[in-house]
């Protein structure tokens, strides 16, 4: 894989241990992932788009949280139906997905 225009970080409460418990993970996280690889896919984005779980970003009042750089994007209570739009405006069209962003 060539270096991906954009990379997305999405919180799944994983610990140090590979445990996945806490917020995000109780807010269906893991789905979030699984969207956004089907979504990814289905655009023919693989080679532009890559996704990562990562551990607590210590804003869980906000999640699941998503993170997409390289522009330091970050939004907001992301739920699985979000990613779709997430794909379509900010990684084909490159605009921000208003409504859920941490401003």
């Amino acid at each position: 894989m060539r270096k991906p225009k954009y990379h997305v970080f999405v919180c799944t409460s994983s610990r140090i241990n590979g445990q996945q418990k806490g917020y995000c993970f109780s807010k269906d996280a893991v789905s979030i992932i699984q969207r956004f690889m089907e979504e990814i896919e289905a655009n023919e984005l693989t080679d532009e788009v890559m996704v990562t779980n990562t551990g607590c970003f210590g804003i869980c009042s906000s999640g699941p949280v998503v993170v997409v750089y390289p522009e330091g994007v970050w939004y907001k209570e992301v739920t699985p139906d979000d990613v779709s739009e997430i794909v379509e405006l900010h990684f084909i069209n490159g605009k921000k997905v208003e409504r859920l962003e941490i401003k």
